[in-house]
């Protein structure tokens, strides 16, 4: 995973992630802020080519959270092992 901090015009560093998927695509998670709003938020997208093709928005209280869902899920059903059936 390669993790960038990139600044912001107003000098409010923003926080910037991304994991290599496969077939040119990245998981890119940023703390992006909204000026509509004036709230930050966490945006989980899926990326290639430097476009972004699905997002979600996350607060970033809940942020930990879902980490820890995802590490649980993964260890509950051996997703650390997983091969995956359709590539068969």
């Amino acid at each position: 995973m390669e993790e960038v901090t990139a600044d912001l015009d107003d000098d409010t560093p923003t926080a910037y992630s991304e994991i290599k998927m496969g077939g040119g695509w990245y998981m890119a998670i940023s703390l992006e802020r909204s000026e509509r709003f004036d709230k930050e938020y966490v945006e989980i997208s899926k990326e290639r080519a430097g476009k972004k093709r699905s997002r979600f928005n996350l607060s970033p209280k809940h942020t930990r959270v879902l980490g820890e869902a995802l590490i649980k899920f993964a260890d509950e059903n051996d997703l650390d092992n997983f091969d995956n059936k359709s590539d068969e």
